[in-house]
């Protein structure tokens, strides 16, 4: 029998040499080239506003009045836009990681991914033309949707907890995903069909009418919910995937320690899965808050643009973004409206920037103790 004896580094082909020095060459030059491209654009803001902010070319009032409704729709879009996609994308993550089984996360989770790769001009066309226009049309029918989604999840989960054990098994979680579809598509139908009658019922037929004559709400057809489903949309992929990421990067025996030890499987989930990836979960939904902060088609097709500053969800606004796309084309280089839109780019370059840096630390931790626990186990 001939015994093989590994290769000798010194006997490898020098061209091999070669060409893992020019990759390597390669990778570091392009990582350096974005660093110092982000950089670039970093520093070039900065020379073009701060030396009219320190010379007092802009004066902090005309700031203030100009940018304070701009930042006000920038957070109110990304607010709403959070409070639709973080619930969703969480609930799809801890599913997908803890309940959902391996056969149909391995389809469910890639076409959940592919979502990310709709253009946000795409998703705010939809919203602005599809969308905007069918909900103030049926402005009854989309507010019981909203209400009857969420108590419908819930009522299926007590409907299947006062089934017999053989009934539950027939509707296990592993496939919850699937088999809450039909139910939700028939409520949903239900609500659609019913909230005519409770519109003329309660609200005399027009609820648009009763919004402004008894709570003084001026319903606008592109307004903050409207931003915020269509955004939610476009960020509730990328929260999904460091989530359900992070979720899955927690050793199994963990959970299953906390099991063996009496506790349930919701109990291991809420006390020790999420606990021990909660620097994931957080730097999932820092990543989803700089996207919907820097988001600019979405918010310039479905919000109508208003610069107003108002809690009210049924009402327009105008975000930085947006301010930045409209006006930029018609500034003068070097004229206070540009330096304006160069401050408020300069803004969000910052906040976004911050927001990134802070959930790649936090993803950094979350290594750290993963790779700790894994040697303990």
């Amino acid at each position: 029998m001939i015994k093989l004896f590994p290769v000798s580094s010194s006997t490898q082909s020098p061209r091999r040499h070669l060409f893992d020095r020019l990759a390597t060459g390669l990778i570091a030059a392009g990582g350096i080239g974005v660093i110092l491209a982000v950089l670039a654009i970093g520093a070039f803001l900065a020379v073009e506003v701060i030396p009219a902010l320190f010379s007092g070319v802009l004066d902090k009032e005309r700031i203030t009045l100009s940018l304070t409704p701009l930042a006000w729709g920038t957070l109110k879009a990304a607010f709403w836009a959070l409070v639709f996609a973080i619930p969703m994308a969480l609930g799809a993550a801890i599913h997908s990681a803890v309940y959902m089984s391996s056969r149909l996360r391995s389809r469910i989770k890639p076409t959940l991914e592919l979502m990310e790769a709709l253009p946000g001009v795409v998703i705010g066309f939809v919203a602005g033309l599809v969308l905007a226009p069918w909900v103030e049309r049926h402005l009854a029918g989309a507010f019981a949707l909203l209400l009857v989604m969420p108590l419908g999840i819930l009522l299926a989960g007590g409907l299947r907890w006062s089934l017999s054990s053989s009934m539950r098994k027939r509707l296990p979680l592993a496939w919850a995903g699937l088999w809450l579809v039909p139910w939700l598509a028939v409520l949903g139908l239900l609500a659609l069909e019913v909230s005519p009658w409770l519109e003329a019922w309660l609200f005399g037929g027009d609820l648009r009418g009763w919004l402004d004559t008894e709570l003084g709400i001026d319903y606008a057809s592109r307004n903050a919910l409207i931003v915020g489903l269509a955004m939610g949309f476009a960020v509730m992929p990328s929260v999904y995937a460091l989530a359900e990421d992070a979720l899955s990067g927690v050793p199994t025996s963990l959970g299953e320690g906390a099991q063996a030890m009496g506790a349930t499987r919701w109990q291991s989930l809420w006390k020790v899965v999420l606990p021990a990836a909660a620097p994931g979960v957080f730097a999932a939904v820092m990543i989803g808050a700089g996207r919907a902060v820097g988001e600019t088609m979405i918010v310039l097709m479905a919000s109508g643009n208003t610069a107003l500053m108002s809690l009210s969800p049924l009402e327009g606004m105008r975000s930085m973004a947006a301010g930045i796309a409209i006006e930029m084309p018609e500034a003068v280089p070097g004229s206070d409206a540009y330096r304006l839109l160069i401050l408020a780019a300069l803004l969000l370059f910052l906040f976004t920037f911050l927001v990134n840096t802070l959930a790649e630390l936090v993803r950094s931790r979350l290594r750290r103790r993963y790779r700790r626990l894994g040697d303990r186990s």
